[in-house]
């Protein structure tokens, strides 16, 4: 039996332990490669975040207080169910979210090794013995933060929501987890199925579709202390000012526009490989995808036309049914958004090497040669199949021009000297770095995180990053004898 098939999910929320119906009605779930109507979601509002949050709070504390080993159980039971449900979770991913089979399948595998290695967490030490000057026991111990709240987008659902959900509920939080609409079943139906289905009690997680109100009711709620939010800076920028009224933390992986660095030393074919999967990889609508080449004067000639006939040559079409490269984007939107800037950075001098063209949804993948650095498509985060190249003269400028970006989220640097490649680097602020790759990775046990207007740093990935995020810190003393105070 499916996830689905033995639930009432259809037109409805998960909210304290069961499915019902939001205040907010239903909708119709859209599959952006055919337009059909895939299923119809239930819509949460303000007032159900209420509901939610306080139900959230009141089960947290049972859950938090629950035997470490059973935290764990549970959580290595939810990774064993992504994998034993990977054909019917990725037959929504492919037509929900327009991903091409590999994509679906790499996202269920990122979803698995998130709750196992969320599993590790409740077992790890929580806390360190202090010096103390008085003769007592002296210690930080570290405590769960309460509820969280996890705002998560359309793009890639399943790994975006999971890498918040899985270690704050394996460290004894409750979750209240808001879906992109255009993707909850996906990134939040499913993943609601999945933890029910593992063991986690009613009331610790809860799914709650809708719009920009219900994501404010999240980030205002008193009983919200964490917000874990996935998606655009400048809606980024709203939750932390609001996050920061309130005096809570928000932890924000917010927008990309990561340089790829070819060096003169180089391989051709294998930047232009690296390039093509880094900047056309799920339609470009990945954070870290490569949205700037630079790449150095001997080689750039080379290395468009090659890419160009690259891109060119890649299918596009309905990932469900035919094998292709590249599926659609999300929805008419955003297609009119990324032609508006590939449009915009041709009349201001770019060559249209490839591409530019679409098909309903469907994005050809682009590349723009000699596109100034000051144009739509090379300064700003395009989130579509584009690839804007320059030239560059020197290491020097190809530094100068990578950081001189706003935003630090991935780098790409290839070269055949490594050494030469890690002092590059050293150069240009970001929170990933790969060389000798391109600059779309993602594993579930490391750091994950941008700087700069890309977000507040390393939030996700690996238990300390974890623990950090989703725990607050107590210091605790216990005494043989009170002591006697001269008042």
């Amino acid at each position: 039996m499916g996830l689905l098939d033995s639930v009432d999910w259809q037109g409805n929320i998960f909210k304290n332990g069961t499915w019902t119906a939001g205040r907010g009605g239903d909708y119709a779930v859209v599959e952006p490669a055919t337009g059909g109507e895939l299923g119809r979601m239930g819509q949460a509002t303000p007032e159900d975040v209420a509901e939610a949050a306080a139900g959230a709070a009141e089960a947290q504390r049972e859950w938090a207080a629950m035997p470490h080993t059973a935290r764990a159980a549970v959580m290595r039971k939810a990774g064993d169910l992504w994998q034993r449900h990977a054909e019917e979770i990725s037959g929504w991913n492919v037509r929900e979210v327009g991903a091409v089979p590999g994509m679906a399948g790499f996202a269920l595998h990122v979803a698995a090794e998130e709750c196992y290695a969320a599993a590790a967490l409740p077992g790890r030490g929580i806390g360190e013995i202090l010096p103390s000057e008085e003769p007592r026991l002296s210690m930080a111990r570290r405590m769960p933060a309460g509820v969280v709240a996890v705002i998560a987008p359309f793009n890639v659902p399943i790994i975006l929501g999971i890498r918040s959900v899985a270690p704050a509920l394996a460290l004894g939080n409750a979750v209240l987890l808001k879906p992109d609409p255009r993707t909850a079943v996906t990134g939040g139906t499913l993943m609601a199925r999945v933890f029910e289905e593992a063991g986690v009690p009613p009331g610790v997680l809860h799914m709650l579709p809708g719009g920009a109100d219900v994501g404010e009711a999240l980030v205002t709620d008193p009983n919200v202390r964490v917000i874990s939010f996935t998606g655009s800076t400048p809606v980024g920028r709203r939750i932390g000012e609001l996050a920061g009224s309130h005096l809570k933390r928000a932890h924000l992986e917010l927008g990309g526009n990561s340089a790829l660095l070819v060096l003169d030393d180089a391989d051709v074919d294998e930047a232009v490989n690296l390039a093509t999967w880094g900047s056309f990889f799920h339609q470009g609508q990945i954070c870290m995808t490569a949205g700037r080449h630079f790449v150095a004067e001997r080689l750039y000639d080379d290395f468009v036309e090659r890419l160009a006939a690259k891109a060119g040559d890649l299918p596009v079409g309905d990932p469900a049914a035919a094998e292709v490269a590249l599926g659609p984007v999300i929805d008419a939107g955003q297609r009119d958004r990324i032609h508006g800037m590939v449009t915009a950075t041709v009349d201001q001098g770019a060559k249209l090497a490839s591409g530019g063209t679409y098909e309903e949804l469907f994005y050809r993948p682009t590349v723009l040669a000699d596109a100034p650095l000051t144009a739509p498509a090379f300064a700003e985060e395009v989130f579509g199949p584009v690839a804007p190249v320059t030239r560059v003269s020197s290491v020097d400028q190809a530094v100068e021009l990578a950081a001189a970006s706003e935003y630090g989220l991935s780098l790409g640097i290839i070269t055949r000297d490594v050494m030469r490649g890690l002092a590059v680097a050293e150069r240009i602020p970001t929170g990933i770095v790969h060389i000798n790759d391109q600059t779309v990775n993602d594993e579930a046990n490391a750091p994950f995180g941008g700087v700069r207007a890309s977000g507040t740093g390393s939030r996700f990935g690996g238990a300390a990053a974890n623990i950090e995020a989703f725990t607050e810190t107590r210091w605790i003393t216990m005494r043989g004898e009170a002591p006697r105070y001269p008042l």
